[in-house]
């Protein structure tokens, strides 16, 4: 006796959709058509948005130092750090 897949109503051996599965699905065709557009104008909307803001930043508010930070023999904590940073910019 060999293995038996499960055999169900909507759909045949070939795995084709049956009359009765394209009958159930008719009346939902439209909402999910129009759900789905709807989702994918979001993503795209927040996507778009997303890299329109960023694109725009001008990054003034970052400290980059003209010359490299001499560090010493200790390891410097973080606000040291910011203070040396802070200090080689002016």
């Amino acid at each position: 006796m060999g293995y038996k897949p499960f055999q169900s109503t909507y759909y045949d051996a070939r795995m084709r959709a049956s009359p009765a599965l394209l009958r159930a699905r008719a009346p939902y065709l439209l909402k999910n058509t129009i759900t789905g557009f709807a989702i994918c104008s979001l993503v795209v909307g927040i996507y778009t948005y997303t890299i329109n803001a960023i694109s725009q930043d001008e990054f003034e508010d970052v400290i980059v130092p003209d010359e490299p930070i001499v560090r010493s023999q200790q390891p410097a904590g973080t606000a040291a750090a910011v203070q040396q940073a802070v200090a080689a910019r002016k």
